[in-house]
């Protein structure tokens, strides 16, 4: 009897120390090494999300300018200097758009470049005379081009939409009523991808106006002989302008000549008919005189 009594007093204090050795496990120190590392991975993970979900620094869009230039020069040939610079242009893939020509005077070029060989360009003309004046402008374009093409697209998917609903849609008035809405917004489209295309142009290829003149101006004169000269030549200049006004004006002066005789002689006939008609009553009366005696 009492080795069953110490049989089960032996098998409850294990009973008794293989609970409580559970319960420690479940709130002791060992969970808790446990979940430490997952707490220390976490974190990491929130510093990552935290990273991620911060906004990234955005690509700035591309600049769109619009350049136009002016070049004046002097040459000795100016007409010989601009059909130069149309090759310079062409070799450059670019286009002549007016070309004004005086000879022996000047030439003035309107010519359209690649925007990123303007200045490879300008510099070849520059070898063409002696350079008087060089301007340059840059218009930036960029926040225009950009509402630009962010209309178009909102009106693309319109016009999408708009075929979409007539392709789909069973009722007449409905389909009369989106084909008006797609015709306005098609125009819309139309008139936007238009001027989008103008922009596009302008910015792609650069305008410069090239202006070439000859050498010779009034103050180049640097001595008095230069003076002489220059004096001579504006005197011989003056009376062939003076020879070519004479030359305009003595069909005006014979004409005038002409009126001014028939003119007179008009009032000569006016004059002596008057004198005729006053002198006739008189030896009417005479004759009447004479017959009364």
């Amino acid at each position: 009897m009492r080795r069953l009594m110490m049989v089960a007093l032996l098998a409850l204090v294990a009973f008794v120390a293989a609970a409580c050795g559970e319960g420690g496990g479940g709130s002791g120190s060992g969970p808790m090494t446990d979940s430490a590392p997952a707490m220390s991975e976490s974190a990491p993970a929130l510093t990552d999300g935290a990273r991620s979900s911060s906004p990234a620094g955005e690509a700035e869009p591309d600049r769109k300018e619009v350049v136009t230039g002016r070049i004046m020069l002097t040459a000795d040939d100016p007409v010989a200097a601009g059909r130069e610079v149309v090759t310079i242009v062409e070799g450059a893939d670019g286009r002549v758009d007016s070309i004004t020509e005086r000879p022996e005077s000047s030439s003035v070029l309107t010519v359209r470049v690649p925007a990123d060989g303007l200045d490879a360009v300008i510099d070849d003309v520059r070898q063409l005379g002696r350079v008087t004046s060089l301007t340059t402008s840059r218009d930036d374009v960029t926040l225009q081009y950009t509402d630009l093409e962010a209309r178009v697209g909102a009106l693309r998917a319109s016009v999408d939409r708009l075929r979409t609903l007539i392709e789909t849609a069973d009722n007449t008035a409905d389909v009369i009523e989106a084909e008006n809405a797609l015709a306005e917004r098609q125009a819309d489209l139309d008139s936007l991808e238009a001027q989008r295309r103008q922009l596009a142009d302008m910015v792609d290829l650069s305008t410069l106006t090239v202006d070439i003149s000859t050498q010779q101006r009034p103050s180049d004169s640097d001595s008095f002989w230069d003076g002489v000269v220059e004096g001579w030549n504006s005197l011989w200049t003056t009376l062939g302008a003076a020879v070519v006004a004479a030359g305009v004006a003595l069909p005006w002066l014979a004409f005038l000549i002409v009126c001014a005789g028939i003119l007179y002689l008009v009032i000569r006939l006016i004059a002596r008919s008057g004198r005729s008609s006053a002198g006739n009553p008189g030896e009417a009366t005479d004759e009447r005189t004479d017959n009364d005696a």
